[in-house]
Order: structure tokens, then C-alpha cells, then sequence
């Protein structure tokens, strides 16, 4: 992936969230990917859900009863060194950024948000 292509998968990542279209998030995952978050931590006991159907499990709790969200990307960051895309957001007074690591066939492998206000 390239910085072009980063910018095309941060608008689709957000377009998705605002249409809480879980699946369409998780069609970037590999199948082994790992997502950490301290909300995953609040609703399963464990900070890491490993497993795409497992994030989409989970997103589906979090989320699934949202049909829509004002998500609005501050700022993005892509390092193609590392294949590391970091995207700080905000949804209503929640602020976040979070870190998505890419294998070499463009799919997110590991993710992890971090939150503040």
C-alpha cells in the first residue's frame, strides 16, 4: 500500500463506521487479525478479540444497535516503512486514535484504539 491508497482506505474505513456497516469494516481484516481496544476489554473481559468473526462479534455488540455515526477523521498518518496506518478521530465528545498494521496483501492484521476525551 501506498500513501494514495492509505488516503482511499481512510475514507472508506470512515464511510463505513458512519454507516455502521460492520461487515464492510471487517472485509479488511485477515482472517487471523488481532484488535485491541479498552472497550474490548469492558465488554469481553479481555483487552485483544483475535479472529476477523470474532472482531465482527464483537463490533456487532458495541455497535450493532447504532445505525448511523457522526465519525469525523481529525488527522492520518501512513508509514509505509512498517505498512502502519495511524488515524486519530472524534465521535461526539470521544476522541481517539487508533493504529492498524497491514500485511503485504493490504489487509489490516493487527489494530489498536487508544481513547481520550
Amino acid at each position: 500500500m501506498d500513501r494514495a491508497a492509505a488516503a482511499r482506505f481512510v475514507a472508506a474505513w470512515c464511510a463505513n463506521w458512519c454507516r455502521v456497516d460492520i461487515d464492510a469494516v471487517v472485509a479488511h481484516f485477515a482472517d487471523d487479525a488481532e484488535m485491541r481496544s479498552p472497550l474490548a476489554l469492558t465488554l469481553t473481559g479481555a483487552p485483544t478479540v483475535t479472529g476477523a468473526e470474532n472482531i465482527r462479534a464483537y463490533w456487532r455488540k458495541a455497535y450493532g444497535h447504532i445505525e448511523s455515526a457522526d465519525l469525523k477523521i481529525l488527522s492520518w498518518s501512513w508509514d509505509e516503512a512498517i505498512a502502519r496506518l495511524t488515524v486519530w478521530w472524534q465521535l461526539g465528545d470521544t476522541r481517539a486514535s487508533e493504529f492498524m498494521d497491514f500485511d503485504a496483501a493490504g489487509r489490516v492484521v493487527r489494530s489498536e484504539a487508544f481513547y481520550g476525551k
